[in-house]
């Protein structure tokens, strides 16, 4: 952590904006960055962080890809037309090729599932270009992958268990079960 935290001293603007509607998460990540150097404006929402890049463009963003308010991408797009050198990390629980795609598209230089580490988030803003990133310390396990693509797929079926079973091509009382349970680690 010191020899990120000596970069992002060395660095002449250190602004960055974190993007997330999940206030625990924007919170502890924001504190996270701080206390790293960075200089953290956090926003709950597509228009709070639009306006806020509008205002006074950041040098950094972390944005989440999907809000209650619409897309990630829109602030990325904002990010792009007010500054375009500004490094942006998409940040995501919907992980999928298409939408690490999109937010590619769109200006972002990385895409990283949550839950992020605050350290994977400072390693991708500060990656050289054309560097490989490091694979994370600690990958979420199969089961946690699993358990996360199901509550999505019920999440967008509107919580109804015969129409999530269907889609996931599963009996209806396994998942009643596997929905009931914890997530796993």
């Amino acid at each position: 952590m010191t020899d990120a935290s000596d970069t992002i001293a060395a660095l002449a603007d250190r602004s960055l904006l974190v993007l997330d509607d999940d206030a625990p998460l924007r919170t502890r990540l924001g504190r996270a960055l701080e206390q790293r150097g960075f200089e953290v404006t956090l926003a709950s929402g597509v228009a709070e962080a639009v306006g806020a890049i509008r205002q006074s463009p950041p040098a950094f963003a972390v944005i989440d890809l999907k809000l209650e308010d619409g897309s990630g991408l829109k602030a990325v797009e904002a990010m792009r037309e007010a500054r375009p050198e500004a490094r942006v990390v998409m940040l995501t629980g919907y992980g999928n090729i298409a939408t690490a795609v999109a937010a590619v598209k769109a200006g972002a230089i990385d895409y990283l599932a949550k839950p992020a580490d605050a350290d994977d988030v400072v390693r991708a803003l500060l990656a050289q270009a054309g560097e490989i990133p490091s694979p994370p310390e600690k990958p979420m396990s199969a089961d946690r992958v699993r358990w996360e693509h199901i509550q999505r797929v019920y999440e967008l079926c509107n919580h109804n268990v015969s129409e999530t079973a269907r889609r996931l091509s599963m009996h209806r009382r396994t998942l009643q079960r596997i929905l009931a349970k914890r997530a796993p680690k």
